[in-house]
């Protein structure tokens, strides 16, 4: 049990997705610390989830290995819900993953969710390093791991008489499965999602012009793997809520340049005077499109509305905020104030 102040658990409809960046000129450990102090200010506000990510090769995010992160995590927080979004499903072998959360149910059961992903979280080069080979076809592959993972953690269904794997146990054994999901940023997570009858999140934040479409047509062509089923889907969209409009400002210059720098293969962390420069530059200025259709930034309210809206258009069951920033301090007024302002029952 963590030192914090207990509180019931709430019911948004709101979860937290974390890359766990790594402040300019701070060490990896401050970044874990740091991530630490997000989950206890977000699990007080009322969200339901804390999820972590996988990336590698970066020397900007402190997130290479998701489940160190929860075990310690889980230790350091009371009752939200923490998870990968996601376990890079390519880049492990099902039979561990199954092992890893399962001893994570042993240690936090009930709040231990798992997010599936098909892409390797990184460049060509480094998913060669973590997986068997360039050769290997992921598309090919992915079904048949997933498939592997569920009948390892018992939510699947199992492996056939005269399977080689039908003998072996994924050890802990415990009574129940991590909830879980499939990530995607593509039409293939959520269709994949629906024809298995799984759970699906969709990144918004990387690919807004597809959200709405795909996720209406996942809930429409969803397929039940146990009768009574439902569908249940979410969506990541980034979002960043102040009344301080240099604050604003400077968010949307770090995720843009941020982004630029993906695309020129540099993965250090941004310098702070970097970023309030190019946010005060006209090239940024001319560039930046007031109402941002994929963001949602702004006053609490306004970012809330924005959010909200998103929910309704695609049908999902959940937001998930992204709130990449060089200011720890902002990012957790900013996930204080989107709670605050989120409407009772909605």
């Amino acid at each position: 049990m963590s030192p914090v102040t207990s509180k019931p658990p709430q019911t948004l409809p709101l979860s937290v997705l974390d890359f766990v960046g790594i402040e300019y000129g701070e060490p990896a450990g401050a970044a874990i610390s740091g991530a630490v102090e997000i989950a206890r200010a977000v699990e007080e506000a009322g969200y339901r989830r804390y999820w972590v990510s996988e990336h590698h090769n970066m020397e900007n995010l402190a997130c290479s290995a998701p489940e160190i992160l929860l075990a310690h995590l889980g230790a350091r927080t009371d009752h939200i819900r923490i998870g990968a979004a996601g376990i890079m499903l390519p880049n492990h072998a099902p039979f561990k993953v199954a092992e890893v959360f399962r001893t994570l149910l042993a240690m936090y059961p009930g709040r231990i969710d798992l997010g599936l992903g098909r892409a390797p979280g990184t460049d060509p080069l480094t998913a060669h390093v973590l997986r068997r080979g360039l050769t290997t076809d992921v598309a090919a592959d992915f079904p048949g791991q997933v498939a592997e993972l569920l009948a390892f953690l018992g939510a699947g269904e199992g492996f056939p008489d005269g399977h080689p794997y039908r003998q072996l146990v994924a050890a802990p054994v415990v009574e129940e499965t991590p909830e879980v999901f499939l990530l995607g940023s593509s039409p293939y997570g959520p269709q994949f999602a629906a024809v298995n009858g799984l759970r699906a999140v969709f990144a918004h934040h990387q690919s807004p012009d597809l959200a709405v479409d795909v996720l209406q047509h996942y809930r429409r062509s969803f397929a039940p793997r146990n009768p009574g089923d439902q569908p249940w889907s979410a969506m990541s969209v980034l979002a960043f809520a102040s009344d301080d409009d240099d604050a604003v400002l400077e968010f949307e210059a770090a995720w843009a340049l941020t982004m630029r720098n993906l695309a020129r293969n540099r993965r250090t962390p941004l310098r702070p005077e970097e970023v309030t420069a190019f946010a005060r530059s006209e090239e940024f200025r001319r560039e930046r499109r007031p109402q941002d259709p994929r963001a949602a930034t702004g006053s609490a309210k306004d970012v809330v509305q924005r959010l909200l809206d998103l929910q309704e258009q695609a049908a999902v069951d959940e937001i998930v905020v992204v709130t990449p920033s060089l200011d720890r301090t902002r990012r957790i007024a900013s996930y204080r104030a989107i709670a605050e302002a989120w409407p009772s029952g909605a």
